[in-house]
């Protein structure tokens, strides 16, 4: 493996671990910035955002509905098994499972399917977020 290959895997785990760390925090404005602008998140079977407008939108949505449903309106993402795949000096895939647990213990655990894209940085251009299954007291039921 070649040095500039894992220093893009490096930078790649830093990104993927700094969404979970910000999107816990609320802070969408710099959790953006790891969104390339033209990014896609998707996320179940609502439609997928496009662009960081809307899924900034998304984010701010998903934490609205996340103070409605607890007491105490927090969330820590837990992410593990990151497997990323450089495809080249600008390109590069990564797969990776996350449990999120709320006041209420364990709530959701499911797969990220990620496309990461280099100009300067990498960022995340594509982002698919698959539940694979939920706590009967979820505090996002089933969407």
């Amino acid at each position: 493996m070649e040095p500039w290959e894992l220093a893009a895997r490096e930078a790649i785990r830093d990104v993927i671990a700094r969404y979970a760390a910000l999107v816990d925090r609320g802070r969408f404005d710099a959790l953006l910035e790891l969104f390339a602008d033209d990014a896609v998140l998707e996320a179940g079977d609502r439609p997928p955002a496009r662009g960081r407008a809307a899924i900034r939108e998304f984010l701010v949505g998903t934490g609205e509905r996340l103070a409605r449903a607890t007491l105490r309106p927090v969330i820590r993402h837990h992410v593990s098994t990151v497997v990323i795949d450089v495809d080249g000096p600008s390109a590069a895939t990564a797969t990776s499972y996350f449990l999120a647990i709320t006041e209420r213990g364990p709530d959701h655990w499911g797969r990220y399917r990620d496309r990461f894209v280099r100009d300067g940085r990498w960022q995340i251009g594509h982002r698919t977020v698959r539940i694979d299954g939920r706590a009967p007291s979820s505090v996002f039921g089933r969407d």
